[in-house]
């Protein structure tokens, strides 16, 4: 009996979400051996954690600040749900580029239309992918929002691709 409520015990944890305003907490509670283990991680509403590995989409947008990220296997998956109606993955497919950014013409295709992947994929043709990476990862933890609600957040908030580079770099409107 004891081994059997030691190993239920080692199982057991207890997962409790507040809200606070702007954060939200995490507890994660685990018990072994009637010890309790507490556990607690706390992120920003509408932030994602940089998850780096994710890199960056075909079209430009950050995969490794996506709030879907945690599902999502990404553009170059058979997985993906619009991979058979992805305009800049069919584009780019066909002229043999794993990315938008690698073409040599200044495309507004499919999600190219949109000022968030037409500035990063400026971003990267001027500067690289690596230095996108960093700027991201520096404004993301300066309370910089990928996604606000739904798919918009800051990077979102412009209409000049210049300002938008400007913002990138600096982290600054």
């Amino acid at each position: 009996m004891p081994g059997k409520l030691k190993s239920e015990l080692l199982r057991c944890k207890v997962y409790v979400e507040t809200d606070s305003g702007r954060f939200i907490h995490r507890f994660v509670v685990c018990f072994i051996n009637w010890e309790i283990y507490l556990s607690v991680k706390s992120k920003a509403i509408g932030m994602s954690i940089m998850k780096r590995e994710l890199g960056i989409a075909r079209c430009g947008l950050a995969c490794c600040l996506c709030n879907e990220n945690e599902h999502c296997a990404g553009c170059n998956s058979e997985e993906c749900p619009d991979k058979d109606r992805c305009e800049n993955k069919k584009c780019s497919a066909e002229k043999k580029y794993e990315h938008c950014y690698e073409c040599k013409s200044e495309c507004r295709k499919g999600l190219l239309s949109k000022i968030k992947p037409y500035g990063f994929t400026l971003f990267i043709k001027r500067y690289g992918e690596t230095e996108l990476l960093d700027c991201l990862e520096r404004n993301e933890k300066a309370g910089v929002i990928y996604h606000r609600q739904g798919l918009n957040g800051d990077y979102d908030d412009f209409n000049d691709v210049e300002e938008l580079i400007h913002f990138i770099k600096t982290g600054e409107k």
